[in-house]
């Protein structure tokens, strides 16, 4: 019984307890909606969130200080102004943020710093200014034990930081739009400032309160100014794990996971590959007499399943995606449908690995990208998981980006070593003919035998195999300088560090030219027909 009254106490907060904790959980809100705000532009790696990290803590650490300088001024008035700035900031950053984070993207400053410019101008101000409440708070709770106050004042912040965490992570994100989260936290700071400001509200407060929350609601509804290429929005989501969004544009519709292309599809020609570096998902049939049973390791758009389903009677395909939210997309509006022949797995694609007692003829990693790669599908320990799920001519295809060569490489040379110590024979293939970040594929055989460029080319006009692949083949690589990059292992993948030289470099992804692809497929279905008949005849 004694416990209840100290208990009680946390539900019948005074007005600069409900202050400090809206602080906390406003703070704290911002701080997780940053990340995500950041990431098509920047990337979520490390030196993203370090950037946010740090910019939170300076920018509350100086409000702390400038708030408690200027304490003996705290009222409950006090506390409705900082609220009321506080969401006319927000509004701003609704309603120009994308703008602002593009057009801080191409200053000259190194790589792994690109997004402190945009943390720190879109973040710190609002930050700077809640910082202000816990001092202000302390100040007016009229107890006279310094160290009482001050204690309570941190408690019922961090118990509001729990919440903002928790309640942004698990149900503002899944549920709303980056602008529509932004608009929770404005309107909270304004009725949080009405609160204050009752029952005697000024008519300042109430003018500044009642406009400031039109303005919020008006850039929660234009969704922001930016520049977007991206054509026509189908549908725009914020799943637990990335900003996803399926647009519309001549004829092409195209999935987009934080910001950058993913899967595109022909809405006149679903089988048809829009990007160039799917084609090359068709190598391994050159490398390999039998396969019959593929593993996709992430599903995006679920391009390449769907296409091998088409082009080979005989496979059968696995796909691991983590995302539930990417399934339920490639089903509705990729035309993605289960079937014996294609089943669906929503889990890590390493806890599938080592779980399941099936094995494979080939295995396709296609789940990194280039400001995310999830560290424990690169390492060796993982690379040997998949050398055990294949079978023993099995073959592992990884869609790598990066650049081929130049300081950008890094990953992909680290990953290629990697994959050599693992396999023996490693194969690459850049997609986009130069030194530029692009989609280099890499290719890995359980079969100790070198399959040089001249056989590959030989074994393509020879197979059929859907689709002629005379000129992807032409960037054929198999040798590559690795003494300058890590093995990527479990206990160190500096993962982070090595895609560092790619911040900031514009991802070149080849589409492919339908005329061009038409009459490749043509060539391929001639070619398997006049070995038919040869094969007859024989």
């Amino acid at each position: 019984m004694a416990s209840t009254p100290a208990s009680s106490s946390w539900l019948r907060m005074t007005r600069p307890e409900l202050a400090v904790f809206v602080s906390g959980v406003t703070s704290m809100g911002l701080e997780i909606l940053a990340g995500r705000m950041v990431a098509p532009e920047f990337g979520s790696s490390i030196y993203t969130w370090g950037s946010i990290i740090g910019v939170f803590l300076a920018a509350l650490s100086l409000g702390y200080h400038r708030g408690g300088q200027q304490a003996e001024r705290a009222s409950n008035g006090a506390l409705a102004r900082v609220f009321i700035g506080t969401a006319a900031y927000i509004a701003g950053v609704i309603l120009l943020g994308d703008l602002f984070i593009q057009s801080t993207a191409g200053l000259p400053v190194p790589s792994r710093f690109a997004s402190l410019p945009a943390i720190t101008l879109l973040f710190g101000p609002p930050t700077y200014f809640l910082g202000f409440i816990s001092p202000y708070a302390a100040e007016l709770s009229g107890r006279s034990d310094v160290g009482a106050a001050s204690g309570h004042v941190y408690a019922v912040g961090t118990v509001g930081s729990i919440i903002g965490a928790f309640a942004t992570t698990y149900f503002l994100i899944p549920s709303l739009s980056v602008t529509n989260i932004g608009l929770v936290f404005g309107l909270v700071s304004v009725v949080t400032a009405l609160a204050l400001s009752r029952p005697d509200i000024g008519r300042d407060e109430a003018v500044w309160s009642v406009g400031i929350a039109a303005v919020l609601v008006l850039a929660s509804l234009t969704g922001g100014i930016g520049l977007d290429s991206r054509g026509t929005t189908v549908y725009h989501t914020q799943t637990a794990y990335q900003e996803l969004r399926v647009a519309d544009g001549g004829g092409t519709r195209t999935l987009y996971l934080d910001g950058q292309p993913h899967s595109a599809m022909d809405l006149d020609d679903p089988t048809r590959h829009v990007f160039d570096y799917t084609s090359y998902f068709h190598v391994p049939f050159l490398l390999s007499d039998d396969i019959d049973r593929v593993l996709f390791v992430g599903g995006g758009g679920f391009t390449g399943p769907r296409v091998f389903l088409e082009k080979y009677p005989n496979v059968t395909v696995d796909v691991v995606e983590l995302d539930p939210e990417v399934v339920s997309v490639a089903e509705e509006y990729f035309g993605v449908e289960e079937s014996p022949r294609l089943n669906v797995h929503t889990m890590d694609g390493r806890q599938y690995l080592r779980e399941t007692n099936r094995t494979y003829d080939l295995i396709v990693l296609d789940a990194y990208r280039k400001d995310k790669v999830p560290f424990q599908l690169t390492t060796q320990e993982f690379m040997q998981l998949t050398s055990d799920r294949l079978d023993e001519d099995g073959v592992l295809f990884a869609n790598v980006i990066s650049a081929p060569s130049g300081p950008a490489s890094q990953f992909y040379r680290a990953e290629y070593k990697t994959m050599r110590s693992v396999y023996p024979q490693v194969y690459s293939f850049p997609t986009a003919g130069s030194v530029v970040v692009q989609n280099i594929e890499v290719v890995a055989t359980k079969d100790e035998t070198l399959v040089t460029a001249e056989e590959l080319q030989a074994r393509n006009q020879r197979r059929d195999i859907g689709i002629d692949l005379a000129a992807e083949l032409t960037s054929y690589r198999n040798d590559e300088p690795t003494d300058d990059v890590p093995l990527l292992t479990d206990d160190r993948a500096p993962v982070d560090s090595l895609l560092d030289p790619m911040v900031g470099q514009r991802y070149v992804i080849q589409r492919t030219n339908e005329t061009e692809q038409r009459e490749a497929d043509r060539n391929a279905t001639t070619r398997s027909a006049v070995t038919a008949t040869a094969l007859r005849a024989a």
